[in-house]
């Protein structure tokens, strides 16, 4: 048996709330007794969370974003301690998230709850001190990036790598026989957009991607959708003729030839896919303002932060402009010894990231620990 009957589990967006769901799954695999409550979205929920506060009602991004909606998110701490409180868990564990769950792990630790925190804040990117708070207010850290674990050490602190569930997410997957039939499209070579997970951030990044449409017409342009935030947020491809796809990423990417990507864990999917793409990123002026003084990393992509080199264009706030995007994408698509070497450096990441079983490996370590 297990010394845990009851857990909470807290994530904060999408990508974290898959990856929450998988622990999830691994964690009942191995103790089926377990109780588990906390806040995620709808697949947390259909692994088996039962979910306390639903992560889209708090949502947000960019600095500016973040302290324009800092009541609300107040709001939602206090309801989450107050849960805790009453939930009264054995134990807490932390996905990504690292604004929300921070402040997440200083309440556990004052109320003598063990933190285990999966998927760390990337405290390496910024402020890197963080890492002593990071440290005084955890019991466990399981990491998916496998240059945090020198990063951390620095810190005096041991940290697992655990692998990267993407791997496990990738290996699960099988393309769709009929894809291209199923979207009515057509045969031309698809380019696909990954605008990103939240509203937020489409806002920001689908109006530029959708004007390649024109400078591409021998190429078909695919958006990937994400099904809980519906299609009017779309709007703008579907204007310009592009087709939305809903919830079928992985069957996008292993359809295309190219990407533009929106900086975060796409990029690495895209990478795992082995398409190569341009990442993108546009904020707020006064947040990307305050993150340039900030940043302490020559990169935004996983794909380049993984490899330690550039590997794939990133174009970023002024950068992200039409005539940049058509040119890197005739590189990707007109220059073979270009693609090649993006390509080279996919095998390289692929190589870093090891193996798979991230879920696996953390719920046995989770479950180990008294």
């Amino acid at each position: 048996m297990t010394p845990f009957k009851k857990l909470y589990i807290i994530s904060g967006e999408r990508s974290g709330d898959l990856h929450a769901s998988n622990l999830v799954r691994s964690l009942l695999a191995k103790d089926s007794t377990l109780k588990i409550r906390g806040m995620g979205g709808s697949y947390s929920k259909d692994a088996g969370v039962e979910i306390a506060v639903d992560y889209a009602e708090v949502a947000l991004m960019g600095f500016l974003e973040v302290v324009l909606g800092f009541r609300k998110v107040l709001k939602y701490l206090k309801l989450v301690k107050n849960d805790i409180l009453a939930y009264k868990p054995d134990a807490i564990i932390l996905v990504d998230y690292g604004g929300f769950n921070m402040k997440i792990a200083a309440f556990a630790k004052e109320n003598n709850i063990p933190v285990h925190y999966y998927i760390p804040p990337k405290v390496w990117a910024w402020n890197q001190k963080r890492a002593l708070k990071l440290k005084a207010t955890t019991d466990q850290v399981y990491s998916i990036l496998p240059f945090e674990t020198p990063f951390f050490e620095k810190y005096d602190m041991k940290v697992h790598y655990v692998g990267n569930p993407l791997l496990d997410e990738i290996a699960k997957f099988t393309p769709h026989e009929f894809f291209f039939q199923k979207n009515e499209l057509s045969y031309q070579p698809i380019i696909a957009l990954l605008p990103g997970s939240r509203a937020q951030e489409i806002n920001a990044m689908l109006d530029r991607m959708v004007e390649l449409v024109k400078e591409f017409p021998n190429a078909q342009f695919v958006i990937a959708g994400v099904g809980d935030l519906g299609i009017n947020i779309y709007q703008r491809g579907i204007d310009a003729g592009i087709r939305v796809i809903f919830d079928q990423t992985y069957d996008l990417l292993s359809h295309a030839i190219a990407a533009v990507v929106t900086s975060g864990t796409a990029t690495l999917e895209t990478a795992l896919f082995r398409v190569p793409q341009i990442v993108v990123y546009r904020t707020s002026s006064v947040s990307y303002a305050i993150a340039k003084n900030l940043i302490r990393v020559p990169y935004i992509s996983l794909v380049n932060l993984i490899a330690d080199k550039q590997v794939v264009k990133e174009l970023i706030q002024n950068n992200f402009s039409i005539p940049n995007l058509k040119a890197e994408l005739q590189q990707i698509l007109g220059n073979q010894v270009y693609r090649g070497h993006m390509l080279q450096g996919y095998d390289l990441i692929k190589e870093q990231i090891g193996e798979g079983s991230a879920s696996d490996t953390a719920a046995g370590l989770i479950l180990s620990y008294v």
